[in-house]
C-alpha cells in the first residue's frame, strides 16, 4: 500500500519543528488557469535546505522550491507558467499558469498542521492573500483554531466544506483557504460482485475500504463515521434498517443503499414507521448511484462513486459541456 503524501508532508513538518526551526516556508496556489483536472490542497514546504510536498506533480518546482526557501522569512507572491511539453511530462493534462503564495508558517502552527496531516485528521490552513496573517484549524469539526485572527467568513467556509467531505482550495474574504479532508473509507455492507467492484473502484481513487456482513459491526462502523466516509448497503434484509437509523442519528458520512424501486419503497415505509422524517430520509441515497445506464457490477460501481464525488463537492451532476464552472473543481 502506498503512503499518503499528506502524511509524509505532516511528518516532515513535525520533524523540522523538533529540529528547532523557527518557521517553515510554505508555498500554495493562490490562483491558477489551465493544467486540466488537479487536486485541491497543493502545498510545498521547506526548512533547513529540505523540501516536502509537491505542486502539480512537480511541474511548478522551478518556481515553487526557491519561493518556499525564501518564504520562511518573508511573504511573497510569484507567477509561474508551465509549457505544454513540461506539463504533459509531469502527467498534467495541459499547459497552465499559477499565482503562487509563499509565506512563513510559524513552528507552533507547523506542529499542529503537521500532526493533523500525519494522523489523517481534518485540517485547514488559512492565510491572508498577502501572507501577513496565518491560522490553522483542526479537530473533527475544525473547531480548534491557532494562529492569527482571520476573517470569520473564511473560517466558516472551511467548516462548511468539511461537512461536504472534500479537500478544497478557495479564496474567501481575501483569505486563501486550503482544507484537507482524510481519504474516504468505503464500508460495503453485504456481499456480492457489486461490492467487490465498488472496493476496486474506490482503490483506484486511493480510498480505503472493507466489507462487513454482520449488523452489529456495520452499526459500530457507521457510528464512528467522519464526514468523508461512505457506506453502501447491499443487503436488503430489514434488520439493516438499524444501520441506516444509526447513520441518520450520527449525521456524518454518505449513506447509500442499493435495491430496486420496490425494495426502496418497502425500506422507506419501515423507516417512516420507525419515526424517520421525510427530510431525514432525503439523506439516504437510494437507489444509490447516478443514472449512467450501468448494466454490469463494474459500471454500477462507477455510478456509485460518481454520486459520492458529486455529493462531496456539492455539485449537481451534469455533462461538463453543459456546465459553465471551472473544470476540475
Amino acid at each position: 500500500m502506498s503512503t499518503d503524501p499528506r502524511r509524509e508532508l505532516g511528518a516532515a513538518l513535525r520533524r523540522w519543528v523538533r529540529e528547532g526551526v523557527g518557521s517553515v516556508g510554505v508555498v500554495r496556489v493562490l490562483d491558477r488557469h489551465g493544467f486540466g483536472t488537479v487536486e485541491s490542497g497543493q502545498l510545498v514546504a521547506a526548512a533547513g535546505g529540505e523540501t516536502a510536498g509537491l505542486l502539480y506533480r512537480g511541474a511548478l518546482d522551478p518556481a515553487a522550491l526557491p519561493l518556499a526557501a525564501a518564504a520562511a522569512q518573508t511573504p511573497e507572491t510569484r507567477k509561474a507558467h508551465v509549457a505544454e511539453p513540461d506539463a504533459l511530462s509531469a502527467g498534467l493534462a495541459c499547459a497552465g499558469g499559477a499565482t503562487l503564495l509563499g509565506h512563513p508558517l510559524p513552528a507552533a502552527l507547523a506542529e499542529v498542521l503537521g500532526a493533523a496531516l500525519e494522523q489523517a485528521r481534518p485540517a485547514a490552513l488559512l492565510s491572508t492573500v498577502d501572507g501577513s496573517a496565518t491560522a490553522v484549524l483542526t479537530g473533527p469539526d475544525l473547531q480548534e483554531q491557532v494562529g492569527d485572527p482571520v476573517a470569520e467568513e473564511a473560517v466558516e467556509a472551511a467548516r462548511g466544506w468539511l461537512r461536504r467531505g472534500a479537500t478544497h482550495t478557495e479564496t474567501v474574504a481575501d483569505v486563501l483557504v486550503d482544507l484537507w479532508v482524510p481519504v474516504p473509507s468505503v464500508l460495503v455492507v453485504g456481499s456480492g460482485a457489486i461490492g467487490e467492484a465498488l472496493l476496486a473502484q474506490g482503490a483506484l481513487l486511493g480510498w480505503t475500504g472493507r466489507t462487513v456482513t454482520e449488523l452489529d459491526e456495520a452499526v459500530a462502523a457507521v457510528e464512528a463515521f467522519t464526514d468523508a466516509d461512505v457506506v453502501v448497503l447491499l443487503d436488503h434484509a430489514p434488520r439493516f434498517d438499524a444501520m441506516l437509523l444509526a447513520g441518520l442519528r450520527h449525521g456524518r458520512g454518505f449513506l447509500g443503499a442499493l435495491g430496486s424501486r420496490r425494495t426502496q419503497a418497502a425500506r422507506r415505509e419501515r423507516l417512516l414507521a420507525a419515526g424517520v422524517t421525510e427530510d431525514e430520509l432525503a439523506a439516504i441515497h437510494g437507489p444509490v448511484g447516478l443514472d449512467l445506464g450501468a448494466r454490469t457490477p463494474a459500471e454500477t460501481a462507477v455510478s456509485i462513486v460518481a454520486e459520492v464525488l458529486a455529493a462531496r463537492s456539492g455539485r449537481a451532476p451534469a455533462a461538463l459541456a453543459a456546465s459553465g464552472g471551472r473544470i476540475g473543481g
